[in-house]
């Protein structure tokens, strides 16, 4: 496998407060780690030892980031969407962040290349 990297895609129109999206980019990381944990404990653990390279993304809305969900879902990337429980910010049942990876950087940059660092 190539490179190994974890992108984190966090939506923008919520207008979170900074500590907030670390939260939620947090989740984001940890769940997407987890869910390539249990499918495949070598690319964790290679990751893991390689430095944990992660890239941090932003998208506009709702919409883009279920839209770039359901094409990692589709090409069996591991990935993880969050949710937001609605304690603090933002309305409950918010999508807030997506975690991709740790997975092949190439596969990961063919749906994430074009979006820009948050």
């Amino acid at each position: 496998m190539a490179e190994l990297k974890q992108a984190i895609v966090i939506r923008t129109d919520l207008e979170m407060s900074k500590g907030k999206i670390a939260a939620q980019a947090a989740h984001a990381s940890l769940m997407s780690y987890f869910e390539v944990e249990r499918t495949d404990k070598s690319i964790a653990r290679e990751w893991l030892e390689s430095g944990e390279k992660k890239i941090v993304l932003k998208v506009d809305n709702e919409e883009a980031l279920i839209k770039l969900y359901n094409a990692f879902k589709f090409k069996k990337i591991p990935c993880a969407l969050v949710t937001d429980a609605g304690l603090t910010e933002i309305p409950p049942g918010s999508k807030t962040a997506l975690g991709i990876g740790p997975w092949d950087g190439r596969e990961i940059g063919a749906f994430t290349d074009r979006l820009k660092l948050l």
